[in-house]
């Protein structure tokens, strides 16, 4: 085996290690404290998953102040990784998201990705889109972007040496009362994101031929 090889290899190995690490912890060290820069960083990494016509719905609300982590703690049921955690993530999808569409594509102009005239054109074209889609579209949309940036975001906090757990449990329209979040933004998780006090308990998982189906569905 060749140096480049190995080092592929080794690569690979560091990255489905991240992937067989990860779990979901509910038992954080409170006197753990993530920085915002490494917040900001994590989310940043987080950003480079894939979005519908690169559209990137997501925002994200960080909770780390620990007066509002606790204002927090009876909207997520009074989950303890809410206080115990350094930071609580909102996921939350812009259903207005269309509106970065000229900033967007005027950054890949800029980047050398493409032509400006293109950029142009598709803005015009997501625009026009977007403008007849029904709510309802859109909002699937922004969850399924929302649910590809909160695995990327849970991985990254991985490889970071961070745990998370994602949390579908909460009070929806109460987080967005107390939050003050505005009706264009939908909640997609809550992601809560420390250092393990306890580690997370093992799972498994089925097997591949019992969820993937090559060419054909199977008769029921």
């Amino acid at each position: 085996m060749s140096v480049s090889q190995s080092s592929q290899t080794m690569e690979h190995q560091l990255y489905f290690d991240v992937i067989r690490e990860r779990r979901s912890v509910r038992s954080y060290d409170p006197e753990i404290k993530i920085s915002r820069e490494e917040l900001i960083e994590t989310l940043r990494q987080a950003t480079m998953a894939p979005s519908a016509a690169n559209l990137q719905p997501w925002r994200f609300l960080v909770i780390d102040s620990p007066e509002l982590k606790q204002k927090l703690l009876p909207i997520a049921f009074n989950q303890q990784q809410v206080v115990e955690a350094s930071a609580v993530i909102v996921v939350l999808g812009d259903l207005e998201n269309i509106g970065m569409a000229e900033k967007i594509y005027s950054q890949a102009v800029d980047a050398g990705f493409m032509p400006e005239d293109t950029a142009k054109s598709m803005v015009e074209r997501y625009t026009g889109m977007y403008s007849s889609m029904p709510e309802e579209a859109i909002r699937q949309k922004v969850y399924t972007d929302g649910g590809l940036v909160s695995m990327q975001l849970m991985l990254v906090a991985r490889a970071k040496g961070y745990d998370t757990v994602p949390m579908a449990g909460y009070d929806k329209q109460k987080l967005m009362e107390v939050f003050r979040i505005s009706e264009r933004y939908v909640p997609i998780m809550l992601i809560a994101i420390g250092k393990a006090a306890k580690p997370g308990h093992p799972t498994v998982r089925l097997a591949v031929d019992d969820v993937a189906f090559f060419n054909e569905m199977p008769k029921e």
